[in-house]
């Protein structure tokens, strides 16, 4: 059971069948990607335990420092002291980063959907208002060029 390949996949499988099925939505991918960074959490922070037992005693003391370090909250209470340790941190950095990005530019698109729903369901779409206006110049310089063609006709 310890090498079963098909532990990890539940997650995955699910998020597949999600996709095939009506898209991804952006509460399914927040979900995903907190599930995925928690576990990264767990993860560096024992890796970090391990690689500097010294200033992290405890897996529990990774865990908290990288937790600060992926929020990028990083209070420098504990610091990794090693070159494995700062390469680790690296890349929890980034990936803190890479993960925030993301959370933000969801909830930014969630309330953008929201308004264009909004907008739309109270007949106030304004990409419809803009084709409309650019559909009443269009027709404006099509009659002044008819007009100018018959200025020119003798």
């Amino acid at each position: 059971m310890a090498n079963d390949p098909a532990r990890g996949r539940p997650i995955l499988e699910w998020a597949q069948n999600r996709e095939q099925r009506e898209g991804l939505r952006p509460r399914d991918a927040a979900l995903l990607i907190t599930i995925v960074w928690l576990l990264a959490i767990v993860v560096f922070g024992v890796v970090e335990a391990l690689v500097d037992p010294k200033t992290f005693p405890s897996a529990w003391l990774g865990m908290w420092w990288a937790l600060q370090t992926v929020t990028t909250v990083g209070y420098g209470d504990v610091v990794p002291v090693g070159t494995a340790g700062r390469i680790i941190a690296t890349f929890l950095l980034l990936g803190g980063l890479a993960f925030l990005t993301v959370i933000i530019a969801m909830i930014t698109s969630g309330f953008v959907s929201r308004y264009q729903r909004q907008a739309i369901a109270a007949g106030d779409d304004p990409y419809l208002h803009g084709i409309e206006q650019v559909s009443l110049e269009l027709k404006e310089v099509r009659a002044e060029l008819q007009s100018l063609r018959r200025a020119d006709q003798p």
